[in-house]
């Protein structure tokens, strides 16, 4: 299934062009652009399905590890349509204009990192290693999600907020194990739960610091924490892909 998922990967960054380009065009030209990549994005995720089907129920995590790849392309592609339809018909230096852009490269940095992923699923000796790759630029996009200005739809507890730190408790603890063996295996499984763990913790932190009772001084204290916790996890990773 690898020249099939190159191929339709490809088609995905020529409607991805179009749709940049569709932002400052007809309405007819972006909603052709929008059902176009939607068409694509289906077709891609099926042939990444059966390519990961393909592997066998013997290797769970690297099956993870593509499907995860592919759930990253579909969710950038949803926020490029999203960023296209606020641009739709804006001047050139309209702020939404630079979120476009922004959207855009995030894109083609996931479908970069998909068809990375795909190559080294068939080479024992880097699959973890690319799995790892995945999952730091994965927690750095929703780092940047945590960071932005956007308030979230929905409150929760702080308590919440504390749980999903025993996460982080236990993907540090696997991390190191994996940095002590150096297994792919260990590897890949320490990947496909560390971005788990750190996006359960940056989605219930913020939604804990805008609950209804918070003070903004709590809440900024809250938001800063969840960043250094996340950067420190960074580090973490970053070492454990060193080794």
């Amino acid at each position: 299934y690898r020249e099939n998922i190159l191929k339709t990967a490809k088609a995905l960054v020529e409607d991805t062009k179009l749709l940049v380009s569709g932002a400052a065009s007809s309405q007819d030209k972006l909603a052709q652009a929008a059902q176009s990549s939607a068409n694509t994005i289906t077709q891609l995720a099926e042939v990444v399905k059966l390519g990961a089907a393909s592997l066998g129920s013997d290797d769970p995590e690297t099956q993870v590890v593509l499907i995860n790849a592919i759930k990253d392309v579909a969710k950038a592609l949803s926020d490029l349509i999203g960023a296209t339809k606020g641009a739709a018909s804006k001047p050139a230096d309209d702020p939404s204009m630079y979120q476009l852009k922004g959207a855009a490269k995030v894109m083609v940095t996931n479908v970069t990192s998909l068809l990375k992923t795909v190559k080294a699923v068939e080479d024992e000796a880097t699959r973890g290693t690319r799995a790892l790759e995945a999952t730091i630029e994965y927690i750095k996009q929703e780092l940047t999600v945590f960071q932005s200005s956007e308030v979230p739809e929905k409150t929760s507890s702080p308590e919440e907020s504390i749980r999903m730190t025993k996460g982080i408790t236990m993907a540090t603890a696997k991390a190191v194990a994996a940095g002590n063996s150096c297994r792919q295996e260990d590897v890949i499984a320490t990947a496909n739960l560390s971005r788990k763990a750190v996006a359960d913790m940056l989605a219930a932190c913020k939604q804990a610091s805008y609950h209804p009772d918070v003070s903004e001084d709590v809440r900024e204290r809250a938001l800063r924490y969840g960043t250094e916790c996340t950067l420190g996890y960074l580090e973490l990773l970053e070492h454990v892909l060193l080794v």
